[in-house]
């Protein structure tokens, strides 16, 4: 999918790619990606009364949590038959690392009140993993992270692309997250 940084949810077509930020497999067999460099990568599994599969990823910039991209998309999944959901979340910048203006944070927080951050330095910032983890879960849906207790920041990990470390003169690219399952 081309990411804009939108609420866009699309479905996967062969041949066809969408502008959109989260892309929803009905048959759960369209090999799906979202490429990340600090936004929260999120891959989710659906699964339907006769063990359907219905698969989707998410693109989950700051637009996309404010606007509750996390509530479309499973209103896809649950459109195309699921009836449990569970979803990963991979790696971001953490909220301590997700400096923002002051106004941009208050307006974040009105939506979604979980994204509340400040950096280690107590200026604004945002937690967007915390976000669309907080809105998925409130759909009930099961969510999981990566790693042990918490996904690693993008900008901390010097292992991990991020775009504003490529400022710090880290390489520039994206980290992505893949989900399919065999026909």
């Amino acid at each position: 999918m081309n990411q804009s940084h939108s609420t866009v949810v699309a479905e996967a077509e062969t041949g066809i790619v969408p502008d959109a930020d989260a892309l929803v497999s009905p048959t759960g067999t369209d090999p799906l990606a979202v490429l990340v460099a600090d936004c929260v990568p999120v891959v989710l599994v659906g699964f339907g009364a006769q063990s359907d599969h219905v698969t989707a990823v998410i693109h989950a910039g700051r637009r996309g949590v404010e606007g509750n991209i996390a509530a479309r998309t499973v209103a896809e999944l649950q459109r195309h038959g699921a009836e449990s959901i569970s979803a990963w979340i991979g790696p971001s910048v953490c909220g301590q690392c997700y400096e923002v203006p002051e106004d941009m944070r208050e307006e974040v927080v009105k939506a979604v009140p979980l994204t509340f951050c400040s950096t280690r330095r107590g200026t604004p910032a945002l937690n967007l993993a915390a976000g669309v983890g907080g809105q998925l879960e409130a759909l009930g849906v099961s969510v999981k992270d990566l790693g042990g207790g918490g996904n690693p920041c993008t900008l901390e990990n010097e292992r991990l692309f991020s775009h504003r470390a490529v400022r710090e003169g880290r390489p520039a690219g994206r980290l992505a997250g893949l989900v399919w399952r065999d026909a």
